[in-house]
């Protein structure tokens, strides 16, 4: 049986490549009743009734997935944040980064809108890109209208599954239409009223970008942590995981134990107060979190 990628899903079809071709196909039955939905990047097993419609039979085994956007076996996310105009949120960014790690996904921040900073919110940006970058991220500034940082982010893209998520109205459909000019990607301007964008994406298709596919997503519906535990949590914070190392306890939570290296490495200005504190309160989140049976 021939197998393929699923690229874009849209009102029950699933489109399989397949080599060079694409096939609209529809799922068995049996996914319904095993409660499996194929998701745009799966594997699968499709069979053809003729060269372009067909039928998924088997969805093979995922690396990771998200629910939403629903995106599975992804390389990467581009967490887009605009530096303006809606403002650089690093409360935001950090619960984009933990739900990301948590999937085992590679995080690359992508700062944009550069060219409407002023002086001073300028310095500010590049002081977080300098924090975040010594945390143990990658970190591009981008600008879609004067093209700055392009060049830095297409190689990131090279052969490899890419989600490009981010808060409505900061700039990843522009990012995209100067990766790739064809795609004229519809955009809207931040609703003032509202002082965000509009949702402007309304499926999550792959999209060939250079020798890479990329989902352009209708964004992260859901930012919540039901998934991740209290002792997991770590793990996300890349500069907590390993100032964790030296802490005196082992499954020590770094709020109140003694001799905690999370805690020294705070008070010595290593791991920035807003990351810390972040991280308190997405634990504090976790542990208020309904019990699940």
């Amino acid at each position: 049986m021939p197998e393929g990628k699923i690229i874009k899903a849209l009102s029950g079809f699933y489109y399989v490549l397949h080599h060079d071709q694409l096939i609209q196909c529809r799922g068995r039955g049996v996914f319904r009743k095993n409660k499996v939905t194929p998701l745009v990047g799966d594997d699968v097993v499709f069979q053809a009734e003729n060269e372009l419609d067909g039928y998924i039979l088997e969805v093979k085994e995922r690396k990771n997935e998200l629910v939403r956007p629903p995106v599975a076996n992804i390389d990467q996310a581009i967490l887009v944040f605009s530096a303006v105009e809606p403002d650089f949120s690093t409360v935001l960014l950090d619960r984009f980064l933990v739900l990301v790690e948590f999937n085992q996904i590679i995080p690359i921040i992508c700062i944009s809108k550069m060219d409407l900073t002023n002086q001073e919110q300028e310095k500010q940006i590049l002081n977080y890109a300098d924090q975040y970058k010594e945390a143990g991220y990658e970190v591009i500034l981008t600008s879609s209208e004067t093209e700055t940082g392009i060049e830095q982010l297409q190689p990131h893209l090279e052969n490899k599954i890419s989600v490009f998520a981010g808060q409505s109205g900061v700039g990843k459909s522009s990012l995209l239409n100067v990766l790739r000019p064809d795609l004229d990607l519809k955009t809207n301007d931040i609703s003032t009223h509202l002082g965000r964008g509009r949702h402007t994406t309304r499926h999550v298709e792959l999209i060939w970008v250079g020798n890479g596919l990329v989902a352009d997503t209708p964004g992260f519906s859901s930012l919540d942590f039901n998934e991740i535990e209290a002792e997991q949590l770590t793990n996300c914070f890349p500069e907590i995981q390993r100032a964790s190392e030296n802490c005196k306890f082992r499954g020590c939570l770094h709020v109140s134990e003694p001799k905690c290296g999370v805690k020294e490495k705070v008070e010595s200005g290593e791991i920035p107060d807003y990351r810390y504190e972040h991280y308190l309160n997405f634990l504090q989140e976790i542990k208020d979190r309904k019990p699940r049976y």
